[in-house]
Formats: structure tokens, sequence, C-alpha cells
């Protein structure tokens, strides 16, 4: 597949095999050129919706889409999960499981998405109720998210699909079909609201043709991993129950996991509003500057998912060594250059993401924080990326539940006297806490030799 980022050169090409160093580099920027993409889409939404002549419009969008991200975030874990085994099988160059693993992986997606699309008619009031909008703008949303819903299959497929390339070392296809879901999102966006006059309805069926568009892309491309192989043959590792609760025991332990950072960030939202707008708005942009952040940290953080997969899968201590080592110095240098970039130009940019005195002036007095964040989190991202690698995601869950429970919750309720700063505490304490824990289970688990076991 041209797409392919190749470890090791074979011998009769003549290449020099590339250095742990630069295989992180090459597996991860196309992950951050693809992060940064995203707010690419949320702009166009913004800008066609925002000219539409009621605001209820933009509201509707704005809040059916944070519906979803928070819906879909919640099984990033068919990501997650098949990238850890797909770099495994990858690496004991076991196609058979590969195979078995994506057919897998795309029937637990579409089983789910399925179910979604059946509940939804619980699912949908429920969440915009959480949610807590006007009238007017519930109703522009209860319309957005009633087509939305129907692309759950393509986007939890999209996401089976993404974590089976990047397992596998590909991961300019990941970039390959961010792109094309963007860029079919922004043009039929553009078609729907401006060239037929829709409104928020044209919006939500953008982007459901956009994820069955990708969807379609993506299967086109994994399906030639098939060739060769007999349907029969296919369907019989598909149907293999032990892959299934294989598949499902990593995963179930990571949507635990990511239940818990979703009440993270929930937690953090509603005791920031409770000390009121400003502050709120204040905090909303901060987390901006955490966002920006994460495109770098996570896109090295997936390369090393993908590398110490495969090195594990192959058995191979010393190379997972020096990919760890790699992954480590990509990590830091990124985080030291977020931090120094916050240092330097905050100011700037919280003036960029809002015009509100108030707002710039208390978003300017908790700027401190957002410079330690990127060095104070960043072990967090690569041990994630180093745990689901291995599919080691019952520690991951373990972890990460002893973080909000021992750390989070303790360190807000007796630091509730400083304000935001006690928030800010809370939320940076929990997230150092994940990196020490996971980094403890990491060291002590080495130590017993247990990761090669």
């Amino acid at each position: 597949m041209v797409f392919m980022v190749t470890d090791y050169s074979s011998p009769d090409t003549g290449r020099t095999p590339l250095s742990p160093r630069r295989r992180v580099f090459a597996l991860a920027w196309p992950l951050i050129v693809s992060n940064l993409t995203v707010p690419l889409l949320g702009l166009v939404d913004t800008a066609v919706v925002g000219h539409l002549p009621d605001s209820r419009f933009l509201g509707g969008v704005t809040l059916g889409a944070t519906l979803f991200s928070f819906l879909y975030w919640g099984f990033g874990f068919l990501r997650m999960g098949t990238t850890g085994l797909a770099a495994q099988a990858c690496g004991r160059d076991d196609l058979d499981d590969l195979i078995r693993l994506l057919g897998q992986s795309l029937a637990l997606a579409g089983l789910i998405g399925v179910a979604l699309i059946a509940l939804h008619p619980v699912l949908i009031p429920l969440g915009l109720q959480l949610l807590d909008g006007s009238a007017a703008v519930t109703a522009e949303a209860d319309l957005y998210a009633r087509i939305r819903i129907l692309s759950a299959p393509a986007v939890l497929a999209n996401y089976a699909l993404i974590g089976w390339f990047l397992g596998r070392g590909y991961s300019r296809v990941t970039l390959l079909l961010m792109i094309i879901n963007n860029a079919a999102n922004i043009v039929l966006d553009l078609v729907f609201v401006v060239g037929l006059e829709m409104t928020t309805d044209g919006v939500a069926l953008a982007s459901v043709i956009a994820d069955y568009l990708t969807f379609v892309v993506g299967a086109g491309l994994a399906l030639r991993a098939w060739h060769g192989w007999g349907w029969r043959r296919v369907s019989g590792v598909v149907a293999d129950i032990a892959g299934y609760r294989r598949l499902v025991g990593v995963n179930l332990a990571l949507f635990i996991r990511t239940l818990c950072l979703l009440f993270a960030f929930a937690f953090f939202h509603s005791r920031g509003a409770q000390l009121g707008d400003v502050t709120l708005a204040a905090n909303a942009v901060l987390l901006q500057f955490v966002l920006l952040a994460s495109y770098g940290l996570d896109g090295f953080a997936h390369a090393t998912e993908s590398l110490v997969g495969q090195q594990i899968g192959a058995n191979d201590r010393h190379g997972f060594r020096r990919v760890v080592g790699a992954a480590i110095e990509w990590s830091l240098a990124t985080a030291a250059v977020a931090s120094l970039g916050f240092a330097l130009g905050g100011e700037a940019l919280i003036a960029l993401l809002t015009d509100l005195p108030e707002v710039q002036a208390m978003a300017e007095r908790f700027l401190p924080w957002m410079i330690a964040m990127p060095i104070l989190a960043v072990g967090s991202y690569l041990l994630d990326g180093l745990f689901i690698g291995a599919t080691r995601t019952g520690a991951m869950r373990d972890t990460m539940i002893l973080a909000v429970a021992g750390f989070y919750l303790p360190v807000w309720w007796f630091s509730q006297s400083l304000g935001n700063h006690g928030l800010w505490l809370a939320f940076v304490s929990f997230t150092v806490a994940r990196s020490l824990l996971l980094g403890a289970v990491f060291w002590r688990s080495w130590r017993r030799g247990y990761w090669f076991a």
C-alpha cells in the first residue's frame, strides 16, 4: 500500500532503515496534521450557520454537535483497542489475526451503531436535557440530532478502520480519511445551507453523508488486505467467538476509562459554572490551550501505540526500548515548545479567542496553569500510548479510577476556598496522578518482566 510507513527496508531495496526517532516522527506528523484539520470544520459550520437569519440555528448546531462529541468520544475505545491489537498482530506478521481483527472490529462497531440508532428516542432527549438549552435552540438541536444519529454505524466503523490502519503503521491513511471527511463535510455544508437554503438539517445531513463516504473509502483501502481470501475463510475468522472475547475485554476497560475521563471534564465544567459566567467563559478559553497542546502530544502518543505494539508482537525488547526512548524525546520537546509558546504568546492567543475585557482579564489570571500544563501532562499522553500499544487496558482503567477518586475529587474538595485556582489545581493534580500511577505500574511490571512474558 502506498501509504505504508516502513519500519525496516527489505534487503533488496538498498534503502537505509529509519532510526527510531525518525520512525516515531514519520508516524506522528500525519496524525498531528489530521488533528489540526478538525477545528477547520467547526469554523466552517459556525460561519455557514452563523449567517442564517436567526441565532437559534447556530445554537442548535452547537448544542447538537456538543452532544455527539461526547456520545462518539465515549466509543473512542474502538479506535484505541483496535490499534494495540493490530500493531501486535503486525509485529508477529500474523495476517490471519489482522483479518480477524478488522472484520470483528467492524462488526462490533456496526452493532453498537445500530443500537445507538434504535435507542435514539431515549438518548437524544436525555442528552439535550442535560445540556439545558433554551426551548428554541433545543428544538433545532433535536432536529440536528435525529438526522446526525444515522451516521453512528459509519462513525464507529471509521474509528475501527483508523485504529486498524494506525496499528499497521499507515498513519498517512488516517490523514487521508480525515481530509476526505472534513472536505466533504465543508463542501456539503455549502451546498445544502448556502445553495439549497437548508438550515440545521442541512448541516446534519452533510455530516452523515461525509461519514459514510469516509467509511466507503476506508473500507475500500482495507479490503485490499482480504485479497486471496475465500469468503468462507473470511466469514470463519469474523465469527470466531474467542476473538470477540479478547476484543471486548480490551475495549470494555477502555470504555470505563473513557467514561471516567468524560466525568472529569464534565465535573470541571459544572464546578466552573458555579463560579460564575465570566469564570466559565474564561475556563472555556483556557481549555483551548489544552486542546492545542494535545494536537502534538496525541500525535506522538498514537505513534507510540503503533510502534510499541509492533515491538511487543515481534518480541523485540531492544526495539521496544529504542522506540520508547525516541517517543519520550519527541513528546518532551513538543511539551516544551507548547509551554514556551503559551508563555510568550498566551495573552495574544486569549485576545484572539475572545474580545470580552472581563473574560480576557480572568483568563490571563489563570494563564500560568496553561504554561505549566503541557510539561505536567506529557506523561499521561505518552503512557496512554504505551499501554494502548501493549493492550494493557486494565491498568489504564484502574489508574484512571484511582486518579479521579483518590486525587481529583479530594483535591477539589479541600481547595474550594481557592476558587478557580482550586479547580485548576484539582484538574492538574488529576493529570499528574494519571502519569505517576501509570508510570509506577509500568516500572513495576517492566522490572518483573511482565511486558514480554
